[in-house]
C-alpha cells in the first residue's frame, strides 16, 4: 500500500503491518475523544515514526496515487479530526 505523510512524501508499506498500526490508531482516537493533547501528540508521533520505520520511501519524483494519507507531525487535533474516517486514520 502507498502511504503519504502530509508534508513529507510517500512510502510503500506492506499490509502485514497494519494490525500494529491500527493499535496506535485506536490509541490516538481514544486520546482525541478524551481531549488528551499530550497523549495525542505522543501517539501521533509514534504512529508516524512506525510508518517511517516499516515503510520504504518512494523516490521524490514518483507520482503514485496514495491509498492512505496521514497527517503531518505538527497537525492539530482539529486537523486530524477532519481527516478521520469511521475506522480512524487507518482503515481496518
Amino acid at each position: 500500500m502507498i502511504v503519504r505523510i502530509m508534508g513529507e512524501g510517500q512510502l510503500t508499506l506492506a499490509d502485514a503491518h497494519f494490525a500494529e498500526l491500527n493499535k496506535l490508531d485506536d490509541e490516538l482516537l481514544e486520546e482525541m475523544e478524551g481531549g488528551d493533547e499530550s497523549g495525542f501528540r505522543r501517539t501521533l508521533g509514534a504512529l508516524l515514526d512506525k510508518v517511517r520505520d516499516l515503510g520504504t520511501p518512494l523516490p521524490d519524483d514518483a507520482l503514485e496515487p496514495s491509498e492512505l494519507i496521514l497527517p503531518a507531525p505538527d497537525a492539530t487535533l482539529d486537523e486530524v479530526r477532519a481527516m478521520l474516517g469511521d475506522d480512524g486514520l487507518i482503515p481496518g
